[in-house]
């Protein structure tokens, strides 16, 4: 059963954003294979990214916490909090799992 992690920035931190964003991508990218969905949490106009969700492929809560502790994002001190709980997939890729 699968993790997400969400997380919630600090406030005013968007140049911190910035600057550790291309780090931030990195790791996301050099680790893909475990990640069922992942992105920035955004104004419903579509602008800011105040902090992000992800859904990790893992059985084990000690993985997605190792996985998010080593995120340059939280590295650098961007998130004002992280929550990990298990998710449960229902519904996913278009298709009923019940």
């Amino acid at each position: 059963m699968p993790y997400m992690i969400k997380t919630l920035g600090k406030p005013d931190s968007e140049a911190l954003r910035m600057s550790l964003r291309p780090a931030h991508l990195e790791y996301l990218k050099s680790r893909q294979t475990m990640i069922l969905a992942a992105g920035a949490l955004l104004e419903d106009n579509g602008s800011g990214g105040n902090g992000g969700l992800l859904i990790l492929d893992t059985d084990d809560r000690a993985v997605a916490e190792a996985f998010i502790a080593a995120d340059p994002f939280t590295v650098g001190g961007l998130f004002a909090s992280i929550e990990v709980t298990r998710w449960r997939k229902a519904f996913f890729n278009f298709d009923c799992l019940l």
